[in-house]
């Protein structure tokens, strides 16, 4: 039989609050009132035979606060680019001028932000449902060693509580997380 892995509270920690981070990299993407270059990080661009992301052949800006600016490095992609955009379904509307384009946000109704929410509030459930994942590896962590006789039931006991901690307190901030989001969306 295999030894069981070492139990490393850390690693539990640093998993879970990955699930943080990566909701926070989600929420990126989500729009608000306001242009952020984030809004076209999950764009890729069909350029060189290879599916790129749209970072990899533009650089992207915010000159106004409702307003990204897409300067395209390469002439021949410009193209590959609007189309790019257009097909992202994010609802904008690319004006080029040569190898710059401008993206204008268009003032988000109540019912696209109550969409928005709704998304905001999927891409929180899947983190929730990563932090309980990291949390029953945990847990199936303390039961393996328990079982081969290198961690006493009582250390199991308060390891495993301590995981639950870290569960729970985990949730919590990404409820906050969610929150603070939900009202970055709501707001007019």
């Amino acid at each position: 039989m295999a030894q069981p892995l070492p139990y490393d509270g850390n690693e539990i920690k640093r998993r879970m609050h990955g699930a943080i981070d990566s909701l926070k990299h989600d929420f990126g993407g989500l729009r608000t009132g306001r242009a952020s270059s984030s809004l076209l990080d999950p764009i890729h661009v069909d350029a060189y035979g290879a599916n790129m992301p749209l970072q990899q052949v533009a650089s992207v800006s915010v000159p106004e606060p409702r307003m990204l600016q897409i300067s395209v490095w390469d002439r021949g992609l410009v193209i590959a680019v609007e189309k790019a955009i257009r097909a992202s379904n994010l609802g904008l509307n690319p004006q080029t001028e040569g190898q710059v384009i401008r993206l204008r946000m268009p003032d988000l109704t109540q019912e696209r932000r109550k969409e928005l929410v709704k998304v905001a509030h999927q891409y929180a459930e899947k983190a929730r449902i990563a932090v309980r994942n990291v949390r029953r590896d945990g847990m199936e962590q303390l039961k393996a060693l328990e079982k081969a006789h290198l961690m006493s039931e009582d250390d199991h006991k308060k390891k495993a509580d301590d995981v639950q901690k870290m569960t729970d307190d985990t949730i919590k901030e990404l409820d906050q997380v969610l929150k603070t989001k939900e009202q970055e969306i709501m707001q007019v």
